[in-house]
């Protein structure tokens, strides 16, 4: 990771975005019968391993020297992921896969708004992005939302709004702790609470699983991928970049899942059915990221992390 300039900070967090596009796909391998607690329990403790075993000197290292700071970090980052993807989860009950997609970008405009109201600093290349990404959301919108789901866009907006607070936070201690330690941290304290839920529900927990080489399968890949891979990535690269510009990068899962839903099998994702609305929403999408990830003057800027 070292000398990377903003540039290359924000080619990671398109990585990082891509492997969460890849989510619906693993989560179809997974039976149904299998409680959501019980996989990010068994993921997040798989991911905390991997961490652990390859990196344990350094993660040492840092409880050593941040300890308790480090700690309420990570607890405080925790506790903003879960609320906001609880409203996620129930808000995108009143949506299609696409439109729920694209609801979820909102992220990327209303984070400006919330660095404006606390006195940060934002670029003319994020207000550009964030105006070009609300514009492909509204596109979007046209034939596929109904007053009906009003409650639901609330839900999600509300979610949207936590999760520009969570990125915001993720973007001030990652330039304040190690990431490979926090990302750690945060896993061990998801695999905890979700035990603890998962317990709750299942008294028999491991014992009610039925195994099968395809769920263990796809409980390692998602443990590696998404969880070690994709979160440490994603907290590596937030200390060479903004949190304005993050969000906006983030908003690009949206074209991978149209992506993933045209070209994969119903058996692993739900279909797409395209409209001229939805490309034209999801070009106003990719447009708002190049006017981030095409900064050309951070290319010679290196930084070491």
């Amino acid at each position: 990771m070292n000398g990377m300039n903003k540039l290359q900070a924000n080619l990671c967090l398109l990585c990082v975005t891509l492997c969460w596009s890849t989510e619906v796909i693993i989560y179809a391998c997974i039976p149904d019968a299998v409680s959501p607690y019980a996989i990010n329990c068994l993921t997040s403790a798989i991911g905390a391993a991997l961490l652990i075993a390859a990196f344990w000197k350094r993660i040492k290292e840092a409880f050593k020297t941040h300890g308790k700071g480090l700690l309420k970090a990570c607890i405080w980052l925790g506790v903003l992921d879960a609320a906001y993807n609880t409203m996620y989860i129930y808000g995108l009950n009143d949506f299609d896969v696409s439109t729920g997609a694209f609801t979820i970008s909102m992220t990327a405009v209303v984070l400006p708004v919330i660095l404006l109201s606390m006195r940060q600093k934002t670029d003319l290349n994020t207000w550009i992005s964030a105006v070009l990404v609300l514009i492909g959301i509204f596109v979007s919108y046209i034939g596929n939302v109904s007053i009906g789901q009003a409650a639901g866009f609330l839900l999600l907006l509300g979610g949207c709004i936590i999760r520009a607070v969570y990125i915001i936070e993720v973007n001030r201690f990652a330039k304040k702790y190690d990431p490979l330690s926090m990302s750690t941290i945060m896993c061990v304290l998801i695999a905890v609470m979700s035990f603890g839920f998962w317990f709750a529900g299942d008294k028999h927990t491991f014992a009610s699983i039925e195994w099968s080489r395809q769920l263990i399968a796809s409980i390692f890949i998602y443990s590696y991928f998404i969880v070690a891979f994709a979160q440490t990535l994603n907290f590596f690269a937030q200390r060479r970049t903004t949190p304005a510009n993050a969000t906006v990068v983030y908003s690009l899962e949206i074209v991978f899942s149209i992506i993933w839903g045209m070209i994969l099998p119903a058996s692993l994702v739900d279909p797409v059915k395209l409209s001229p609305y939805i490309v034209i929403g999801a070009l106003f999408v990719v447009a708002g990221n190049l006017v981030v990830l095409l900064d050309f003057k951070a290319l010679g800027k290196k930084e070491a992390v």
